[in-house]
């Protein structure tokens, strides 16, 4: 059945029916979801539907199950430099001409990178030597980014979990609220203006979250974290500009520049068309819902030693570092006149005894 399908899907591919084989790829998954090629083909045929990102997600999809599928980079590498994320692009494609070194379309598309990367790189050079007057941002400079009132449009499905975003001059925190997830079932790759979040949970339909951002990011320097009650996204930004919006539109504001020494200790602008929130108190509340948090065994421990050590002066500091390190993380004093003279032998529990590791 599964081939069947995949057959159809490239005979429609073949006749420009790229939607129909599209349709028929999906289909083929949803029978063999762990099938790399299948994947990879329905990237090319979002590619020819211009639905770039959806074609980077299958790309990462097929990479990840097959790392030496040499035209999944090329899909990832196309479907990025539609999306104008040059340096995705390029690193995508020359994985891709390592594993296909005869394949030209790698050299094509690289050499095309790299030309507008050299172009990218001279126009920041140029807007950066361009004086710019300070300018305080503040929420009410900007206006909602879509008016809905006048515009009929279906009731979308509603999503598995909540997001919201707030952003500062150097980065955008995002945070999806999904409870009791661990780490091993969320999977995120950023790009250099694609955010991609993955939550697989077993037993329950995957979470697709995967944006095209308003403004590119700094992929080495963004992070994820995931804690009891959400996922936390922090997206480094390329640029220090507001952000009207987490997604990008055609009809988005022209963003500002924002200059942080203006700014100072002010809150960020959270852009939104409801009523202001005060995000300094959901701050605190966030803050005080992870400090209170309970936790069982070793993880309550490691929270009670880590409470003690942020609290403590240089000294405790101190002993505390020396303490568990001479000891082989037998001992932990916070007392430095009584350590920071002698070193601490370490002390097993009752019924143990140490000794030397033999390599």
């Amino acid at each position: 059945m599964e081939s069947d399908l995949e057959t159809k899907a490239k005979e429609a591919f073949i006749d420009d029916h790229f939607e129909l084989a599209e349709q028929l790829y999906s289909q083929a998954i949803a029978l063999n979801p762990t099938r790399a090629e299948l994947f990879a083909d329905r990237a090319q045929a979002n590619l020819k539907l211009n639905n770039f990102t959806e074609a980077v997600a299958d790309a990462n999809k097929a990479i990840e199950m097959n790392p030496s599928l040499a035209r999944a980079y090329l899909r990832k590498g196309s479907a990025c430099f539609n999306l104008e994320e040059y340096q995705t692009a390029k690193a995508a494609l020359e994985t891709g001409a390592s594993l296909a070194p005869r394949d030209s379309r790698f050299t094509n598309l690289l050499k095309e990178c790299d030309q507008l990367i050299a172009k990218e790189t001279v126009d920041i050079s140029k807007h950066s030597s361009e004086k710019t007057t300070p300018t305080n941002v503040s929420s009410e400079s900007f206006q909602p980014v879509d008016d809905l009132s006048n515009q009929v449009t279906q009731t979308p499905a509603k999503p598995k979990y909540r997001h919201e975003f707030y952003q500062k001059p150097e980065e955008v925190v995002v945070t999806i609220f999904a409870k009791g997830i661990t780490a091993k079932n969320v999977s995120v790759d950023f790009g250099e203006q694609i955010l991609s979040v993955n939550i697989d949970v077993p037993g329950e339909d995957v979470y697709h979250f995967q944006p095209r951002l308003f403004g590119k990011i700094i992929p080495s320097n963004c992070k994820c974290d995931v804690l009891s009650t959400k996922v936390e996204v922090r997206l480094a930004k390329a640029e220090p500009i507001q952000w009207t919006a987490l997604e990008f539109s055609n009809t988005n504001i022209v963003p500002q520049r924002v200059n942080a020494s203006v700014i100072g200790s002010q809150r960020p602008a959270y852009p939104s068309s409801k009523p202001k929130k005060d995000w300094d108190k959901i701050e605190a509340d966030v803050k005080k819902e992870e400090k209170d948090e309970k936790l069982d065994g070793d993880a309550a421990l490691n929270k009670f030693f880590q409470n003690i050590y942020a609290d403590a002066d240089e000294d405790t500091k101190r002993a505390m570092k020396k303490s568990f390190v001479e000891s082989n993380g037998t001992v932990l004093s916070t007392n430095w006149k009584e350590v920071g003279s002698k070193k601490v032998e370490g002390s097993p529990p009752d019924g143990m005894e140490m000794r030397r590791w033999e390599y």
